[in-house]
């Protein structure tokens, strides 16, 4: 079912257990948001071409095409939002979800105003090229950063990241050679009344040294600083 809104404000909820997926349609419904759920994996990818949500919220156990091959399917034509739903609170739940290019998690049983909060909160984010549009591109080595238009170049090749791994990396390269801690990443990228665990912070950087080629044994462009965190920085 659809509410309308304002232009933007999308969010498709993909969970298999009906009552669950009608109560947080609801929650989202009165804070205005335009709201579309399924409980079939394959079903969910058509909507998402189609319709072209802001926000996924996705459910890790569904059946079928779970919720891991559903992210990593629309991770290849969307950079939205995705908050994978966890049924258990494991690490390795999370750890699969966030691997698989969710931005976020929320473990079950989970309260429905929490979620549409984080919700809420990825929207706040700037879009495009705000946050940075400000900024001159960046060079470190190889990797050439464009703030503005959301580009990352590796020798001159694209590299496409999602909205949140691309708000990490320039989190780093924003202050190069400064050390940033896990929470502080968090509070500039998620915002500061995130709570979880900031290994989420761990993932993502992973997932941007994967993309931009960056060995984190010898790395070129993100070096990790023990009981700190990361920083931008050859660290030959």
């Amino acid at each position: 079912m659809m509410t309308p809104t304002e232009p933007g404000l999308r969010v498709l909820v993909v969970e298999d257990e009906e009552p669950l997926a009608r109560l947080v349609e609801t929650y989202l419904q009165r804070s205005r948001f335009a709201v579309q759920t399924t409980g079939d994996g394959a079903e969910a990818l058509s909507i998402a071409r189609e319709w072209d949500p802001d926000v996924v919220v996705l459910d890790l156990g569904l059946p079928g095409a779970d919720g891991i091959e559903v992210c990593r399917t629309l991770r290849t034509f969307s950079d939205c939002y995705v908050v994978m739903l966890t049924a258990r609170a494991e690490e390795l739940d999370k750890l699969v979800g966030l691997s698989a290019g969710a931005d976020d998690y929320i473990t079950k049983p989970f309260s429905p105003r929490e979620l549409v909060a984080r919700v809420k909160t990825m929207l706040r984010r700037p879009r495009g090229g705000a946050r940075w549009a400000a900024s001159s591109p960046l060079t470190f080595g190889a990797l050439t950063l464009d703030p503005g238009g959301r580009e990352v170049l590796v020798a001159g090749e694209p590299v496409r990241l999602t909205r949140t791994e691309f708000d990490v990396l320039m989190t780093l390269a924003s202050r190069p050679q400064l050390a940033c801690s896990r929470r502080q990443i968090i509070d500039a990228v998620w915002g500061p009344d995130w709570v979880g665990d900031e290994h989420l912070v761990d993932v993502h950087v992973a997932h941007v040294r994967r993309k931009l080629g960056d060995d984190p044994a010898a790395p070129d462009f993100i070096c990790t600083v023990r009981g700190v965190g990361y920083r931008m920085g050859t660290g030959r």
